[in-house]
């Protein structure tokens, strides 16, 4: 059975990685700005189906592979933080441009579900968060059943709280998203979080 601890270290955890902006992020920025906020919010609702998907996996197979195979999770967790450090070089030079967060109007609420959903199955920062942090974080052999529900829900907890603010934000300040001066502030911020995340990764034994 998992302690309030461990709950307290994987909410932390989750909501940094999620407040990271990384393409999940762009793409429901990009949403928001094109067909407002009904839209992007069923994409939101999409993107943390996504990492209930990865969270589901985890809990249920991944267990006996944190055991068997460490040093195939040290070789992910080693590449997570590259991966990151490369985000955040890339973040601080350029980031989101002008042009990536523009999008067309349109796209109902399914559709926008579906997307957020695809976004999130194939987003390198969730599977590296759910495949190398998670299984440090988390004592996969002492997950219960209702451990699960209380990580379910806390996972779609700090999700909605983290993206909720891009959304609302990009849905009513389209013109200071557009700003060049407010995206050079945003991707700076996004650099030094990448940066910070991959520290934290690499310290942590």
């Amino acid at each position: 059975m998992m302690t309030l601890p461990g709950f307290v270290a994987y909410s932390g955890a989750l909501a940094l990685a999620a407040a990271i902006p990384g393409p999940g992020v762009t793409a429901l920025i990009a949403r928001a700005l094109g067909s407002g906020f009904r839209a992007s919010f069923f994409m939101a609702l999409g993107l943390v189906l996504g990492d209930l998907t990865y969270l589901t996996a985890v809990v249920l197979g991944l267990a006996l592979l944190a055991q068997t195979f460490g040093m195939v999770f040290l070789i992910v967790k080693w590449l997570g933080v590259a991966y990151l450090a490369w985000l955040a070089f890339s973040f601080w030079r350029a980031g989101i441009s002008i042009a990536g967060v523009k999008a067309s109007k349109g796209g109902g609420a399914w559709s926008s579900f579906l997307a957020g959903y695809v976004v999130t199955l194939g987003n390198p920062k969730t599977m590296i968060f759910y495949l190398a942090l998670t299984p440090t974080i988390v004592d996969l052999n002492a997950v219960t059943l209702a451990d699960y529900g209380v990580l379910a829900a806390v996972t779609i907890a700090v999700l909605l709280v983290v993206l909720m603010p891009y959304l609302v934000l990009a849905a009513r300040a389209r013109s200071l998203l557009a700003a060049p001066r407010a995206l050079k502030a945003l991707n700076r911020t996004a650099a030094v979080f990448m940066g910070g995340a991959a520290a934290a990764i690499a310290l942590r034994q």
